[in-house]
């Protein structure tokens, strides 16, 4: 059963022009950059500095190994462009909240 999804899997890269192991690398080798990244945009909002740059990063953190499919793809179906709109739309917002969140938390507690 492993070896029929393994092949599966290693076709979709052949059909798409993708390496699924650079795609899976990518994916999640930035995990920890995302969350240090995120991490450190709210410090320097508790701090009150510069937030653009640590921002931008977690962002591309972010959709790095979709870019990638983006970028290196060929033939990709449209209803994976769309996905991957939504999953940058959610991810937007949900970064965007909890940034939100953690400055509301530091008003409060400056009050």
């Amino acid at each position: 059963m492993w070896e029929a999804i393994h092949e599966w899997f290693l076709g979709l890269g052949k059909q798409y022009h993708v390496n699924p192991y650079i795609f899976g690398a990518l994916y999640a080798g930035a995990i920890p950059f995302f969350f240090l990244s995120l991490s450190r945009t709210i410090k320097n909002i508790r701090q009150k500095k510069s937030f653009v740059l640590p921002l931008l990063l977690t962002g591309l953190c972010f959709i790095s190994a979709y870019l990638y499919l983006i970028i290196a793809g060929e033939n990709i179906p449209v209803w994976v462009y769309v996905f991957i709109g939504l999953m940058v739309a959610y991810g937007c917002y949900s970064i965007f909240k909890k940034i939100r969140n953690s400055k509301k938390n530091i008003d409060h507690e400056a009050k």
